[in-house]
């Protein structure tokens, strides 16, 4: 739709993009490299189990990584990097890289805030943006816009996404009619998010490992068997991203906005999504879940995505005309032989339906947010799980991912405003923590009495 695209052109290309792009330099700045000097941190962290009592039905910080990463690795990974190759040049993928590294500050930032802004719920914890929006910059008309916006982005538009995607792959790999997998994905969706929280995490758990570590040992293969070609295809995409050689999309500005375009809806920093399951996790400290989302960020794009672009680089395939998931099951194809399009079409099932059922919980969080109502929140349940998935199977690729940026587009400046603002308090409280982790404490813990100015606002830490 050229009026959508017309948006998307003017919010990314001449605002956004560069706010982005500054935040993660401010913020890589002022926690002094956090998402580099912390990284040995961030894993020990990921298995971290103090703070949740047996017997009680918490989030562990496991779980919160693997719902996470369930929405992050995801149609971003296989069909936005096609995409963003396609559109940007091979160039883009530098600059999804470039938004990674500083966007993991970021995203170490809004995670951070989400669990410290977090309120205990009915046997867990709930929080994020629209949480710390009201209580840290009591802003009531702005939390509510960011609730809504975040419903629309990940409750409806995403999902939508998502199925879209899971179609065309499995049309593609088997030639199997797109209602009818539309169909199946609906029920299946309703099944688990109708469970709440838990049941998504116990999915995502399950489903985050298997799919994450069989497409990378296939990736792997793939490079092995080309490790010739690896230093041309590095060499392609540093030409291509400082406008060296001819790029598809018109020029250096085009491949800058394409891959980090595609880096935010990949690993989603600074968006404002991770927050609202950061917050869920029951840890002693709030700057624990601020690492555990960085290293997500990490591993979602500077692993799963450059394992996507080293595929497609490798296959030559970029320039045949074809795009999304399609291309890279043609680029796997052509490496593997025939067997290539049906893994893809598998691994993307597995991909894009985590990313759907974690999508959902970002809304029924902010559902929660705006109103206590069983009908309200079913009624969600029914249109993100239901109807929006069917929506995606039948809608045009190019329609569904113009919805989606657009909604991500205002979601994620919105979000920025509040952690440009109260990023002074994560600052304090990764102060906190190194002064706790040098004075040989291994497992720090914080108190609301230690940041006395907001202390009454921290409802999950008096």
């Amino acid at each position: 739709m050229p009026f959508l695209e017309n948006i998307n052109d003017a919010i990314w290309g001449y605002l956004l993009i560069w706010i982005l792009i500054a935040c993660g330099i401010w913020f890589t700045i002022k926690t002094h490299a956090v998402q580099f000097r912390m990284l040995r941190e961030m894993v020990r962290l990921l298995f971290d189990s103090t703070g949740t009592e047996k017997g009680e039905k918490h989030i562990s910080s496991f779980q919160a990584f693997a719902v996470s990463i369930a929405t992050r690795v995801g149609t971003g990974n296989l069909a936005g990097v096609a995409t963003a190759i396609v559109i940007g040049g091979p160039g883009a993928i530098f600059w999804m890289w470039v938004m990674a590294l500083f966007g993991a500050a970021t995203a170490f930032i809004e995670s951070t805030l989400g669990q410290l802004f977090k309120k205990p719920d009915e046997d867990s914890f709930v929080g994020g943006p629209a949480y710390y929006i009201r209580k840290g910059l009591k802003s009531k008309w702005m939390s509510i816009l960011f609730a809504v916006l975040i419903c629309i982005t990940f409750g409806l538009s995403n999902n939508s996404i998502q199925s879209n995607t899971i179609c065309s792959a499995m049309t593609e790999a088997f030639g199997w009619n797109t209602s009818v997998v539309g169909i199946v994905i609906s029920a299946i969706t309703l099944i688990i998010v109708f469970g709440g929280i838990h049941r998504v995490a116990n999915v995502s758990s399950v489903i985050v490992p298997i799919m994450a570590i069989g497409y990378l040992i296939l990736a792997l293969v793939v490079i092995v068997m080309n490790i010739h070609l690896i230093p041309d295809v590095f060499s392609l995409i540093v030409s291509d991203a400082f406008g060296l050689s001819q790029v598809a999309g018109g020029g250096i500005g085009a491949t800058i906005i394409i891959g980090v375009r595609r880096g935010l809806f990949s690993n989603e920093a600074g968006e404002g999504s991770a927050p609202n399951v950061a917050a869920t996790a029951d840890v002693t400290h709030p700057v624990k879940q601020g690492l555990i989302q960085a290293l997500g960020v990490f591993t979602d794009t500077l692993i799963v995505c450059s394992c996507t672009a080293f595929i497609i680089l490798i296959s030559g395939l970029y320039n045949s005309g074809a795009d999304g998931i399609a291309l890279t099951q043609f680029a796997l194809e052509a490496e593997i032989g025939p067997s290539g399009k049906i893994f893809i079409a598998v691994a993307i099932f597995l991909f894009a339906f985590s990313s759907i059922i974690g999508n959902y919980y970002y809304g029924e969080a902010n559902i929660r947010f705006l109103t206590s109502s069983k009908w309200v929140l079913n009624t969600f349940r029914l249109f993100s799980g239901g109807v929006m998935v069917m929506v995606g199977a039948l809608a045009s690729l190019n329609l569904v991912w113009s919805m989606g940026d657009v909604c991500m587009a205002l979601l994620t400046a919105c979000n920025l405003i509040a952690i440009i603002i109260l990023g002074k308090h994560a600052f304090r409280l990764l102060d906190d923590y190194r002064q706790q982790r040098k004075q040989g404490i291994k497992n720090p813990v914080f108190h609301a009495s230690k940041l006395p100015d907001i202390q009454s606002q921290l409802d999950a830490w008096k």
